[in-house]
Parts: structure tokens; sequence; C-alpha cells
């Protein structure tokens, strides 16, 4: 199972690789909006600093043609490094580029997944990892589970080398959900990792273990004796 971070937040980024079993990160326009970094290469090499090499990175082209995606493509491997997940759209030139990303031997992660067929080309196309969009696919009166389930147990039947990775949450429990219908890997923004934590009956057991440990030992006193 991988835990990935949505965000391009700086700051989120190094409290989660401090604190969570943290495998990657991912973003697309939209997360890259929110911290509006003036210069977007020098800000997604600050996030590769951090996450290392050992943790994967996606991150999204916006071109909408193929000759435009595969040059985008390349400036990333360029400015970044060519470990880089490429995010591609599942349409019909998404298609094209992941295949011609797969050929070059590049990682690329299929996108904007709303569909079973959809997940089933990319996932034939070559993909390493397929987001379907969770909270979005809800919206629109789907099952994202049966989605999950069906294109986990395809992965499976096929032998394919390609992992779920869930995206877009509005709940814990969609992320729960998520991985208990086959994803292998979700990314969720920080502070829905942060509000699993944050439950008070974790908080208020912390508190008895240490009021019932300073009963004895004395107000401030710690296992070491100070």
């Amino acid at each position: 199972m991988e835990l990935l971070i949505d965000t391009a937040d700086l700051n989120d980024i190094q409290d989660c690789a401090e604190h969570l079993p943290l495998s990657g990160v991912t973003c697309n326009p939209s997360i890259v909006k929110k911290s509006a970094p003036k210069d977007f290469f020098e800000h997604m090499n600050k996030i590769r600093g951090i996450i290392g090499m050992e943790r994967s990175f996606h991150i999204q082209i916006i071109a909408e043609d193929f000759e435009g995606q595969m040059k985008e493509a390349h400036e990333i491997f360029d400015a970044v490094d060519d470990e880089v997940y490429i995010k591609v759209p599942v349409n019909w030139v998404g298609l094209k580029t992941i295949q011609a990303l797969k050929q070059e031997g590049h990682h690329v992660t299929a996108t904007a997944v709303y569909d079973l067929m959809q997940a089933y080309m990319a996932m034939t196309a070559g993909a390493d990892y397929i987001a379907p969009y969770v909270n979005r696919i809800g919206n629109i009166g789907g099952d994202p589970n049966e989605l999950i389930s069906k294109l986990s147990s395809r992965i499976d039947h096929d032998g394919c080398n390609c992992k779920i990775v869930a995206a877009s949450f509005h709940s814990i429990q969609q992320v729960k959900d998520s991985l208990n219908a086959g994803a292998q890997a979700v990314t969720v923004s920080p502070d829905l990792y942060r509000s699993i934590l944050a439950n008070t009956n974790i908080a208020k057991a912390v508190d008895d273990f240490r009021s019932d440990w300073e009963s004895i030992y004395g107000k401030g006193a710690g296992i070491s004796g100070k």
C-alpha cells in the first residue's frame, strides 16, 4: 500500500515527509495554483529535494495536442529529472502520449479517469499508475469502488505491471473504501491525513496515559525520570 500526498505546498510536503510513511507526491495545475510559484520548475525541484529520489513524483502536463504533450513531458524530464511520473489525462490524445512515453522508457500516471473502460485503455497502453477520481465519479452518479475493484481484478488477471492510485477525496471514508476495494495507492490532501490523527479519542487516550503516569511518578516526569 502506498500513501501519497496531493499538494505542491512545500511546508506541507516537508511536514508530511517527516511524519507519514510517505510514498510520493502528486500535483496538477489546480494544485499548483494554490501555491502559485513564480518559477514552476524551480518549485518542482524544491519538492524533489524534499522527498528525494526514493519517493515517486507525479507532475501533470497541460497541452491538449500530442506534440505539445510530448514537448512538455521532455521539458519536465530536462528541468527536474527523468524519474518523474508524467500525469497524462486519459482521452484520445492522451492514450497516444502514454504509449509514446512508455516506448521511450518513461514513467506515466494516467489521470482524470472516470470510467472503467477508460481505465482498461490506460492499462493496456502501459500506464504505471491509473488515477480514478473517486469523489468526482460519485458526484456524477458512478460507483468508484466498483470501478476500482473491477480494475484491480483485471490488473491481476492480465498480470499487468500497473497500480491504481485513487485520487479526488472528500472524506476519510472514501479513502478507506478505495483501499479496501483494491487500490494499491491513494493520493490525499495533507489536511485529510491530519484529520485522521486529530481524533479526540486518540487525544483523550494520550492524556489519560500521561495522567496515570504522573499520578505515580509526579507531574512532568517522563520514563527517563526527567
